[in-house]
């Protein structure tokens, strides 16, 4: 985490200066796409994105989705990837273990800054609230999100489950993690009893399965959520990075294709907008949501040695307390 920390500070406070210096010209370029829906809509989506992107920077660009989140940010570590679309958490893992830096961040067709989380049950389900739910918990499955989804997974630990002191695999029938579509198919099936979703692809699943969202309703919705941040390898090029960073800026935006290129970012997920500028600082109010959720799970251990836990506890205090001190930082320069 303090490695972590340190990539933030360092990227925020000066975007570039860790990227290559060198005048190496790339060859093409992949984009990774977290896969929060089935794959070939995926693709669909963003394959016009990726055809004009391709043109106006005169390289190939390809597109790569992988079966998780670990996936992209593998691919993107070892350099497959160079731009990766994530949401917060697994930007914060991409930052830390793959080369990654924020540049700009997506925006939804309604112009909202974040989104929300949501726990969804069928319509025709008694559980009305999280009480019930976990009341009911032992008799529950529960369609939990990818351990590196932000909406999915981290914000509905934070907000429901580690307030609480409850650790879900212990408490309900039976966890199954997917991704965000085959969670909110799973409800409206009554294959689970409720699931993780978010308003994002809540709206994007309306559109595609008007029918079976009838099915679905939601009991519990969380605070804003920073809206998903876009990722690119620290080490591009820094003359590449700004070809890159100005397409993704003007797109939707500036130009005579501006009207068709805003029909292609509607298309895109759930429905965007044009993207808007970003660094890793956007992060931080994650990391601490991360910490936080950490430090409430070692208070209630009962396994621990009273030492090594008041040592841990202080650790993350340390930590948290960084966080929030650049936190005032960035603000107070913004």
């Amino acid at each position: 985490m303090r490695k972590t920390l340190l990539s933030l500070c360092l990227a925020a406070a000066c975007l570039g200066s860790a990227a290559s210096v060198s005048a190496q010209e790339l060859k093409e370029l992949t984009i990774g796409i977290i896969p929060t829906e089935a794959t070939a809509s995926a693709m669909k989506g963003f394959e016009p994105f990726r055809a004009d992107m391709e043109k106006a920077l005169g390289i190939p660009v390809k597109l790569f989705i992988a079966p998780d989140y670990a996936g992209v940010i593998e691919a993107q570590r070892f350099n497959k990837v160079q731009i990766a679309w994530y949401g917060n958490k697994s930007a914060i893992e991409a930052v830390n273990r793959a080369n990654g830096e924020v540049f700009c961040q997506t925006v939804d067709v309604n112009g909202n800054p974040g989104y929300w989380s949501l726990i969804v049950v069928h319509k025709d389900s008694p559980l009305q609230s999280i009480d019930d739910i976990i009341r009911e918990g032992k008799n529950l499955t529960f369609g939990n999100g990818d351990p590196n989804s932000t909406s999915g997974y981290l914000i509905p630990s934070y907000y429901i489950w580690a307030q609480r002191g409850i650790e879900p695999t212990k408490h309900f029938k039976l966890v199954r993690n997917a991704n965000h579509e085959t969670n909110l198919m799973a409800v409206a099936n009554k294959q689970v009893d409720f699931a993780t979703n978010n308003t994002e692809n809540w709206d994007k699943f309306a559109k595609a399965h008007p029918d079976l969202i009838k099915n679905v309703r939601a009991v519990w919705k969380s605070p804003l959520i920073p809206s998903d941040p876009m990722v690119w390898r620290k080490d591009l090029p820094r003359e590449w990075k700004s070809k890159i960073k100005g397409f993704f800026l003007a797109y939707g935006r500036l130009g005579p294709n501006k009207e068709k290129e805003l029909e292609v970012l509607r298309g895109m997920s759930s429905g965007w907008a044009p993207f808007q500028d970003s660094s890793n600082h956007q992060l931080l109010p994650i990391m601490e949501i991360d910490l936080a959720k950490e430090k409430m799970k070692l208070e209630s251990s009962t396994t621990i040695a009273e030492a090594e836990k008041a040592q841990k506890l202080a650790e993350i205090e340390k930590k948290l307390a960084d966080i929030r001190s650049y936190s005032q930082l960035v603000a107070k320069y913004n």
